[in-house]
């Protein structure tokens, strides 16, 4: 019997790679063979994961961090067979990197991840994807565009600061001197416009720390950027699916970088060549911290859904927390489902102890699908297992 383990991250608590060693221990006990697939949707993780894939190297660089006086310590996964360096914005302007009090989208930065883009071009970069998932900023890319020569001037032709307060006030642009740029592709798996009711600032911008007040100064500072674009570059952004992502560094990244937006999870599981392994399985194993509907729309979840029902292989699901319904995940494609949070353990209590509790949940599922268990009817509930 063969199954594939293909865990993206439980955010706060296990990696993808961590989640993926500890169920396939107890997968190879029973006599199965495993094939090991860390994933992820482009945003963080996503360098662990093509790292565990493909033949490639850390290389460190220090940065501009989400404050503007912040330095980081980051990096960018290098490929030296394909030139290929992935950058993973979180790493020098995530949210991760900030104290909840510092958190404000008026005041971060994508700078320092323009300038992972300037030193993987230094190392030899002929391609750059980058990951742009977990970022503290609302600064419409601008950031990142000066780390790379741009300049932003305000009416009265000062120069502006690259944060996202600078976004009102900009009403012409300049280039920077020529120089040539690898192709970037932007690993994205959100559809949000640039501005407006579903736009960066609006739906993302409060868990970055804003205010209602700031969501309608950043909005109106992401609408007039996307004018200046257009007046100056001839780009419309406006409507410009995944344009929001990463407080707009999406619309940022096409405008001042001539990126193409892709899909995060359809990249990393072509990078990752998840299909070759899954075509030939009998299980595939996956699962995050919490599978909701949103799972099931251009996360990890959806994309190894559609891979194994593509070749008639069954899935199942160990997630932090479970929010479908029995006949939701049926629906989806999962024959077995467990979590950590049940009826009898907390979110504070899974979130402390959330390695020995996956471990329990592996095991108990290595036991279930092993092919020496006798056959058990099991039924699904958010809160897992039912025998």
């Amino acid at each position: 019997m063969k199954v594939v383990i293909a865990f993206d991250k439980f955010k706060g608590t296990l990696s993808a790679t961590e989640a993926c060693h500890i169920a396939a221990a107890y997968f190879s006990a029973r006599g199965m063979q495993v094939v090991e697939k860390p994933m992820a949707d482009g945003g963080e993780g996503t360098a662990e994961s093509l790292l565990a894939a493909n033949a490639g190297t850390w290389i460190p660089v220090d940065v501009t961090g989400p404050l503007p006086a912040m330095r980081v310590r980051a990096g960018f996964a290098w490929f030296p067979a394909t030139h290929t360096a992935l950058i993973e914005m979180a790493t020098a302007s995530g949210l991760a990197l900030l104290k909840p009090e510092q958190r404000n989208p008026l005041a971060t930065t994508t700078r320092g991840t323009g300038e992972l883009i300037d030193a993987a071009m230094r190392h030899g970069a002929s391609s750059i994807l980058l990951a742009i998932g977990g970022s503290a900023t609302n600064d419409g890319g601008i950031g990142a565009a000066i780390a790379l020569g741009w300049r932003f001037f305000d009416a009265q032709d000062n120069e502006l600061a690259p944060v996202g307060a600078s976004l009102i006030k900009i009403v012409r642009l300049a280039p920077p001197p020529p120089r040539l740029l690898p192709p970037v592709e932007v690993l994205c798996d959100v559809t949000n416009p640039l501005f407006g009711p579903q736009g960066a600032a609006a739906v993302f911008g409060p868990q970055k720390g804003a205010t209602p007040h700031m969501v309608a100064e950043l909005d109106a500072g992401l609408r007039n950027l996307a004018g200046v674009i257009a007046r100056s570059l001839g780009q419309n952004v406006d409507s410009l699916p995944g344009g929001g992502a990463a407080g707009g560094l999406g619309a940022g990244a096409v405008a001042f970088m001539s990126a193409r937006l892709i899909s995060g999870i359809t990249a990393v599981m072509q990078a990752c060549r998840l299909e070759d392994a899954i075509r030939t399985a009998d299980y595939v194993i996956t699962g995050e911290g919490a599978l909701d509907r949103q799972s099931l729309m251009g996360k990890v979840l959806s994309g190894v859904l559609k891979l194994a029902q593509r070749h008639g292989v069954r899935v199942a699901v160990i997630a932090g927390r479970i929010d479908l319904t029995e006949h939701e995940l049926r629906v989806a494609g999962i024959s077995h489902a467990l979590a950590l949070i049940d009826g009898a353990t907390s979110a504070e209590t899974a979130m402390s102890n959330a390695r020995a509790m996956f471990a329990v949940r592996a095991k108990t599922l290595a036991e279930i699908l092993s092919p020496n268990t006798p056959a058990l009817q099991h039924s699904i509930t958010p809160g897992g297992f039912q025998p």
